[in-house]
């Protein structure tokens, strides 16, 4: 499994929980957008700034809007903060201070009184102190800690139906890392996600399908299908190289035969799914 800071990057890279509370928040556009006020009314007010500044470019600014929208316990400013701080965007690259403030979301979330706007960048949060628990932060006192990341993910997995969270228990359960190993309940997880269109997700449940069923065509067939997915939704990003690498052995192998069944299965798919 990935180390963590290429787990978290990946998380942001899928997620789109930005844009649409960003979105629900309705801030300006324009030569009034770009000017950041020092001093600020109320939370609210200066995450609309911070959005603002990040939009224009103006890091610095945004930085300090969105830090006092923090402190008055605006999740999405935590969030935003978290992801920049995260992936170094804008700011150098620090992931205790991501930590922090993914954490800041977690442990300040209450269902009975959670904005439904915001519920994508919680259940991101919950997954990206999730990751940070698994692996623990180097040099810092965020040690590595398995059971908690398993709670996290399996909240954010049952609760949200986040497809993060549900590969990510997948891959516990399928390394054994921090729990019993457990391929049959790995793959009921790798199926929820991969349903989700989760790339990774149907990567490796494709590979495992493939290689595992070959008395099996019907399972060996839809193996092949999610691993046409995956690499499709790869192209030609080098960190998915390992995805374009499993297709490629799985159709040099396959027959005749599997490659029909699996385009006729692809074909079902995309019907069931409206393309």
């Amino acid at each position: 499994m990935p180390s963590f800071p290429r787990v978290v990057i990946l998380l942001f890279a899928a997620t789109g929980a930005f844009a649409p509370a960003a979105q629900a928040l309705e801030p300006q556009t324009g030569a009034a957008a770009v000017a950041v006020a020092p001093i600020f009314k109320d939370p609210r007010t200066a995450l609309l700034r911070g959005i603002q500044g990040y939009q224009a470019g103006d890091f610095a600014a945004s930085i300090s809007a969105l830090k006092y929208a923090a402190e008055g316990g605006q999740p999405l400013a935590r969030w935003k903060l978290g992801q920049m701080y995260a992936t170094g965007d804008g700011v150098p690259s620090d992931h205790l201070a991501a930590y922090k403030y993914f954490d800041q979301i977690v442990r300040g979330y209450d269902d009975e009184r959670a904005d439904p706007r915001v519920r994508s960048i919680v259940s991101s949060a919950f997954v990206s102190v999730g990751a940070y628990s698994l692996a623990g932060i180097p040099n810092t006192a965020v040690r590595r800690n398995p059971e908690r990341a398993l709670d996290l993910f399996h909240y954010a997995a049952t609760y949200f139906g986040d497809g993060n969270a549900q590969y990510h228990l997948a891959r516990m359960y399928l390394d054994g890392d921090g729990v019993s190993r457990d391929t049959r309940l790995a793959m009921q997880w790798l199926n929820s996600a991969a349903d989700k269109n989760h790339v990774e997700a149907q990567a490796v449940l494709g590979d495992m399908l493939f290689r595992n069923s070959a008395n099996q065509p019907g399972r060996r067939a839809r193996g092949l299908m999610y691993l046409t997915l995956a690499r499709e939704a790869a192209g030609d990003r080098a960190q998915e190289q390992w995805i374009v690498d499993k297709y490629v052995t799985a159709m040099q192998t396959a027959s005749d035969l599997d490659k029909q069944r699996a385009r006729e299965e692809l074909g079902q798919h995309l019907k069931r799914r409206g393309r």
